[in-house]
This record gives C-alpha cells, sequence and structure tokens, in this order.
C-alpha cells in the first residue's frame, strides 16, 4: 500500500506504464557514470605463486619424521613469524610501498598484511594440503610480482630453517636425557654388582644349587663320621694288640715304665676331649668314644700297683719286636689320619653351616634383589627407549640437513599481472544499472506516496467503508479528458477520511 490505498498488480503496471521513464533515466545513467568512476580507482594488481609441500624422500618406516605437526598448523605459525613487523618492514621500505597514501609506517603494515594472502589447497583424495597460494596486491604489476616472490621465498627458507632447528633441537634434548639416563643406569647397575658380590651364593635362582649342595656336604660329613669311626675302631683294635703284646714281653723294669706312659695317654686323650665338646655335643659319637676310652684307661690305672720308692721309674730303652713297632707305626698313622680326617670334616661341617645360612636368607635376600632388579630393568628400558629416539632424531635431522624431508617447492612462479584485478568495471557498471533502478523505484514510490487522489471505488471503499451510490462521468472539453474517463462518487462524510459530503466528488485528475 502506497500511501492512502492499497494497489493490486494492475495498479502497479498502471505506474510503470506512467512514470516508467522515471525509472529508466537513472538504471541508463548511472552504469555509465560508475563505469567512468572506475576509471578514476587505482588499479590494483594480484601476483600469485603455487608452493607445493613435498613429502620426504626416505620412506617412514625406514627413518620416521621428528616433526609431526600438522601442515595446516605449521602453515598457520610461519605465517604470524613472516607477517611480522620485523619481516614485512624491510620488504615495505625496499619498494617504498603505499608511500603516497600519507600513513605511518603501522598503517603501511597494516595495509601490507591485507594485500598478502595465503589459501591452503584441500585436497580430495587425503586430509593434508598439498599446498597453498601466496598472493600479494600491489599497484604495480611488477611490485605485486617482485614482492611475492620475496614473501614466497621466505616462506620456503622459513620452513627448511624451522624444521631444521625443530629437529636439532629434539636431537640435543633426546642426547641429553639419554645421558642422565646412562648416569641412571650406571647408578642402577653398580648397586646390583654389589648386591650381588655381597650376597653371593644367597641370590634368586641359587637356591636349587644351594640345595643340593647341602644334601652333598651332608653325604660327604655323614661318610666322613662313619670313616672316622672305623679309623677309631682299628685304633682301639690296634692299642688292645699292643697292650697285649706288651703284657706278655712286660719285666718288672716295664711294670715300672707302664704307669708313665698311661699317665701320658690319659693327658692326650683329655685333650682330644676338650677339642671335641668345643665343636659337638655329648652324643657326638666321637665324643662319647673317647670319653669311654678315658674311662677305661683311668679304671687300668686305678687296677695297677702303685710303684715302690726304692725302685724310680727310669727312661730304659728296649728293644720292641718288629710286631710292636709295626702296630705302633699304624697305631701313629692312624691318629695322623683321625686328626686329618677330622679337620676335613670340620671344614665340611663350616660349609654345611654357610649354605643352611644362605637358604635360611634367600627370601629376605630375593626380595631386596627383586626391588633392585625391578629399579635396574626400568632404567634399562627407559635408556633404551631414549636410545633408539635418539638415533631417530639423528637421522630425521641428518635428512633435513640434506634437504631430503618434507620441503616446499615453488611449482609455479609468481606470475607478472596482465591486467588489473581491480577495479572490475563491469562490476561496476552492474553496480550502477542495480543503484540506478533502485533510485527510480525510490522516486515512484515517494510520489506515489504523496499522491493522495482517489481513482476508484476501491478507494472509497478502503477510506469510508461506505458502499458506492452511483458514478457519475466527468463532464467538460474534450481537450481536457484523459484517456481514461472520470468519474463523480456520490457518498456520505466519513470520519477520518476525505470530504464525501459534497456531492461532486473528484474521483481522479
Amino acid at each position: 500500500m502506497l500511501g492512502h490505498r492499497a494497489l493490486s498488480p494492475e495498479d502497479y503496471l498502471a505506474i510503470l506504464k506512467k512514470r516508467w521513464w522515471i525509472l529508466a533515466i537513472p538504471a541508463l545513467l548511472l552504469p555509465v557514470l560508475a563505469f567512468a568512476a572506475s576509471y578514476l580507482v587505482q588499479p590494483t594488481y594480484t601476483s600469485q605463486t603455487l608452493v607445493l609441500v613435498e613429502q620426504q624422500k626416505v620412506p617412514d618406516t625406514l627413518v620416521k619424521p621428528v616433526i609431526a605437526e600438522d601442515i595446516s598448523a605449521r602453515l598457520a605459525s610461519m605465517k604470524e613469524q613472516i607477517l611480522s613487523r620485523s619481516r614485512l618492514q624491510p620488504i615495505l621500505e625496499r619498494f617504498n610501498l603505499f608511500a603516497g597514501n600519507h600513513m605511518n609506517m603501522d598503517d603501511r603494515l597494516d595495509l601490507m598484511r591485507k594485500n598478502i594472502d595465503i589459501k591452503p589447497i584441500q585436497s580430495e583424495v587425503a586430509q593434508k594440503y598439498p599446498g597453498f597460494y601466496i598472493s600479494f596486491k600491489a599497484s604495480e604489476a611488477r611490485t605485486a610480482q617482485a614482492v611475492c616472490e620475496e614473501i614466497t621465498s621466505m616462506f620456503v627458507s622459513e620452513n627448511l630453517r624451522d624444521r631444521s632447528e625443530q629437529t636439532q633441537g629434539t636431537t640435543d634434548f633426546l642426547k641429553q636425557q639419554l645421558d642422565q639416563a646412562k648416569r641412571s643406569l650406571d647408578d642402577q647397575d653398580a648397586k646390583l654388582a654389589k648386591f650381588q658380590q655381597q650376597y653371593v651364593g644367597k641370590l634368586p635362582g641359587q637356591e636349587e644349587g644351594n640345595l643340593n649342595m647341602l644334601n652333598s656336604l651332608n653325604t660327604q660329613l655323614s661318610a666322613s663320621t662313619q670313616q672316622i669311626e672305623r679309623m677309631q675302631q682299628d685304633k682301639t683294635l690296634m692299642e688292645a694288640m699292643l697292650a697285649q703284646q706288651q703284657r706278655e714281653i712286660a719285666t718288672p723294669e716295664t711294670q715300672r715304665i707302664a704307669p708313665q706312659a698311661q699317665q701320658t695317654e690319659l693327658q692326650s686323650l683329655l685333650s682330644q676331649e676338650a677339642d671335641l665338646t668345643t665343636r659337638y655335643t655329648d652324643d657326638y659319637p666321637d665324643v662319647v668314644a673317647i670319653r669311654r676310652k678315658i674311662r677305661d684307661l683311668k679304671h687300668q690305672m686305678a687296677q695297677a700297683p702303685a710303684p715302690t720308692a726304692a725302685s724310680p721309674v727310669t727312661s730304659a730303652a728296649h728293644n720292641d719286636s718288629p710286631e710292636t713297632q709295626r702296630l705302633r707305626l699304624q697305631i701313629k698313622a692312624l691318629d695322623m689320619a683321625i686328626a686329618q680326617r677330622k679337620r676335613d670334616q670340620s671344614g665340611t661341617q663350616g660349609q654345611v653351616n654357610l649354605y643352611q645360612e644362605r637358604i635360611s636368607a634367600s627370601p629376605l635376600v630375593q626380595e631386596q634383589y627383586k626391588n633392585l632388579t625391578r629399579d635396574y630393568q626400568q632404567a634399562q628400558l627407559f635408556y633404551d627407549d631414549l636410545l633408539k629416539k635418539t638415533n631417530e632424531s639423528r637421522m630425521a635431522s641428518d635428512l633435513e640437513h640434506r634437504q631430503q624431508g618434507e620441503q616446499f617447492r615453488v611449482m609455479d612462479a609468481a606470475n607478472l599481472p596482465d591486467a588489473p584485478t581491480s577495479p572490475k568495471r563491469p562490476v561496476f557498471a552492474a553496480g550502477g544499472f542495480i543503484f540506478g533502478l533502485a533510485l527510480g523505484l525510490g522516486i515512484i514510490a515517494l510520489l506515489e506516496y504523496r499522491n493522495t487522489s482517489l481513482r476508484t471505488e476501491r478507494d472509497i471503499w478502503a477510506f469510508t467503508k461506505l458502499p458506492t451510490l452511483a458514478t457519475i462521468s466527468l463532464i467538460g472539453d474534450v481537450d481536457t479528458l484523459s484517456s481514461k474517463p472520470k468519474r463523480w462518487f456520490f457518498g456520505r462524510r466519513n470520519n477520518g477520511g476525505p470530504d464525501v459530503d459534497n456531492p461532486l466528488l473528484r474521483a481522479g485528475s
């Protein structure tokens, strides 16, 4: 509804037929003016280059790359670094960019950043970015090309430097960690070696050997004890035979010497008893046998007649028979053998005690050894893992130094623009045409809004809500008539609407 009435499509067509020239003049004039004004705008040239991301030339299965960051993240990081003031200001000053706009350095840098565009290429096959475009806008074609080449070179060199620094930094860090891990491993190794040396024979895994050795030593000890008993029995038998021979050839002189020999033998037996009781218990066979001999000897000495004062004991030598000498030698040999066996038995008993102590201490030692070996294994695993990572990082660093890793390759060099990218004169003309149409429509709408005349019966009904009683054609000169006949309407006064009391109310002009 324009102004005071609602319009139908027929009304719109009528208005368009009546006022088409108001719409046509701006629609034709403004595109021409906009096209001409585009020549007053300073042209802008855009130079563009294509940079591809080449993957490393050695397969990832052989040399694992150290840098696992996505190319989009690295590209964003490099973009922030390259678009910094320290990087852009030398280029801006070298090419004297945006110098005629009377702007300060910060405004010129901001405008330069706006004219730089970095757009990644989305791959349709993989999720990775295979490359990206770099473009720069300038008022001169060669300046745009030169600046675009500079920015592209900065991206390529920054990528090489950044990857080299990251791989070298990773290698240095891993090497420091590896040295610390090696020192920790050496400490654990020294502790483990010291523990093994301190508890040799008590370590886990040696229990079975200790038990076997203990059983073997117990068997040797039992055999040695039986052998000593047999030797003691042989010695007792030989001593009895020797005593029998001595009684047969006894003379008064020997009878006087016998008590002295018995006393010497008694002292020897007492010494042996004292030696045995210090090492064995009272029910040990050797202790029981030696005590029995002492009892028998004391009994013999008690039954022998006491020597008289008139016949003092002398040490007169007499000649023994060969049989007596042999018995004496055999008894002496048995004494020596028994003493040697007892020494061996004492050593065997010491070894038995040692292995018994090892077996009894094994559970506690095993617990300590388990804790120590667990720490050592963890240190060893950590060291092996760091060593593997360090070697991989060194190979990756060497790969970057040889420029065999992931790198940027300029596929299309920065082009020299043939034509400016802006202003786009067809766009200016289309904008002028659209603005002209809008201006014409606005003028027509304003004129129709200001026109308050009543033209049809529908207009009467819209304001008065009363039906039309009659219509009278306009009577006048033919020259004053328009192409459409004019009518007069009769009606009543409508509060708030036009005056309809006048019997002659003109419906249109």
